[in-house]
């Protein structure tokens, strides 16, 4: 099983050491001295392959389908054997604006831990060596472990909250420009779709995306963070109330994000409607002043024998210069008013 196993360590007294390269006689030896557990991780094993990791480990059945089948809401579930703990790590493209979620699952038990990675994000290799540096966190078991990697991902979703707001501002920069992002007027008037509307629409969709990964995991977190938790080490409660601290920081800037979004949409649409209004009055008032020279136009038009101003020398000019005052009028007050 070269191919899937990331990596795979017997830890005693929280330092690694070297161990049999068979899974069963390393977790034996690991279980027969007592303060000593393995770390096997795995990435994207198939079922031929997961097999016999569940054999060796005793791991249930139901844990070891969504471990495989992935596509899981973050969660926690106390088997009889393990504890198995499920996490959605995130990742943020600004260059295409977009949040990419993986799967990561942590089983926990006597004397051992799996870690099951699904996509190419949230690779566990920097959490190793950070726990590998630090031998008194090591020597909790494997909850230290569980410990590390929650932390860890809790931790970079604040980072790509941050990422997200960033952006976020350089949108609400744009909403509220001039032309509010729309190309101009003439854009409007061409009756073509709004690019500002879209990226707004496209960044909520990124945010539901991201609210996926942390919102569920606030019941696994608080759980873990009180006492009464099978395979837990019982000194484990504060760490787990600083990730959950950490998750909380993360939700409350992801529906930060989601009500400012939302604000920002209304506030264009509110910006659209008012173009509109003021693209209808300029047509109105162009049309109002178009339509008193084609009412006189209309009138003299008529094939009627008897109209008296037909024999007059200046009644062609009169009309004319009628029709241009009542233009140049009706002019002044519309740009007066703001019409035009």
């Amino acid at each position: 099983m070269p191919a899937v196993i990331v990596d795979c360590a017997i830890y005693r007294d929280g330092h690694r050491t070297d161990g049999p390269a068979d899974l069963s006689d390393a977790l034996a030896q690991a279980r027969a001295e007592g303060d000593a557990f393995l770390w096997l991780g795995l990435h994207e094993a198939t079922p031929e392959e997961f097999a016999r990791v569940s054999g060796e480990f005793g791991l249930h059945p139901l844990a070891v389908e969504d471990a495989l089948t992935a596509h899981q809401r973050p969660k926690l579930e106390v088997y009889d054997d393990s504890l198995f703990l499920v996490l959605k790590p995130v990742a943020y493209d600004p260059r295409s604006d977009a949040v990419t979620t993986g799967e990561l699952m942590v089983f926990i038990g006597d004397s051992f831990v799996v870690t099951v990675r699904h996509g190419e994000g949230a690779a566990l290799a920097a959490v190793r060596r950070r726990l590998e540096a630090e031998p008194e966190v090591l020597r909790h078991g494997p909850t230290s472990v569980m410990y590390a990697v929650s932390d860890a991902v809790v931790d970079h979703y604040i980072e790509v909250a941050g990422e997200l707001q960033v952006d976020l501002e350089e949108l609400e920069a744009d909403v509220f420009a001039p032309d509010g992002g729309d190309g101009g007027p003439g854009t409007r008037a061409a009756g073509q779709g709004t690019p500002t509307a879209a990226r707004i629409y496209n960044f909520k969709r990124q945010v539901l995306e991201f609210r996926r990964a942390t919102g569920p995991l606030g019941a696994p977190m608080a759980r873990l963070a009180g006492a009464g938790v099978p395979f837990v080490h019982g000194h484990a409660q504060p760490f787990f109330r600083d990730v959950n601290d950490h998750l909380l920081h993360a939700n409350e800037q992801v529906e930060g994000l989601d009500r400012l979004l939302s604000d920002i949409l209304s506030a264009h649409l509110a910006q659209m409607g008012v173009r509109q209004n003021d693209d209808m009055r300029k047509i109105s008032a162009w049309a109002a002043m178009a339509a008193v020279p084609t009412m006189v136009a209309g009138i003299y038009g008529m094939n009627f024998k008897h109209m008296p101003e037909l024999k007059y020398v200046w009644a062609y000019p009169a009309v004319i210069a009628f029709m241009a005052v009542v233009v140049f009028g009706l002019h002044r007050q519309f740009k007066r008013r703001g019409w035009l």
